[in-house]
């Protein structure tokens, strides 16, 4: 039985092969909310018109908040400035959201996009946000990572 999407996710954890290295990053629990028609998976890095494959990219002086207040950069590890593509994907995830009335997000960990707790930042994993989840959450969405999801108990209370 399909049911509207309560939830948008990252699209790799559905199962969409959108990484920066062309695969997916499939978590079987939020692919099944996919399949009955319960999440959408969105990719912000392709919706802002980045290829797949395409180079690793990382924050540069500070995490997507950052970002979003002019302190910090998105660069690719060959150099190029990817800010205007990542902030630009953020930006349809959340008008996608706000379409659908969705308040709520399952993000990837550690992802420049869409890290929660931890992200990739001037070369290591550090405590703060990716782009889009530091823009959705700003926005009122309630942001988790699959990491988080992935327990019972979280995903009762987040559903809820």
């Amino acid at each position: 039985m399909q049911r509207d999407p309560w939830v948008l996710v990252s699209a790799c954890l559905a199962g969409v092969p959108c990484r920066y290295d062309g695969r997916d990053a499939v978590t079987a629990r939020v692919r099944d909310l996919a399949q009955h028609g319960e999440a959408v998976p969105l990719c912000p890095e392709v919706l802002g018109g980045m290829p797949t494959p395409r180079p690793i990219a990382a924050c540069v002086g500070g995490d997507g908040a950052a970002v979003w207040q002019g302190a910090a950069r998105v660069r690719s590890n060959e150099g190029a400035d990817v800010t205007e593509a990542f902030c630009a994907g953020a930006r349809a995830v959340l008008a996608e959201a706000r379409r659908l009335g969705i308040r709520r997000a399952i993000l990837k960990e550690r992802s420049p996009s869409c890290g929660v707790r931890e992200v990739w930042v001037d070369g290591r994993v550090v405590a703060g946000m990716g782009v889009t989840a530091a823009l959705l959450k700003a926005e009122g969405i309630k942001v988790i990572s699959e990491e988080a999801f992935s327990s019972q108990q979280s995903a009762v209370s987040f559903k809820g």
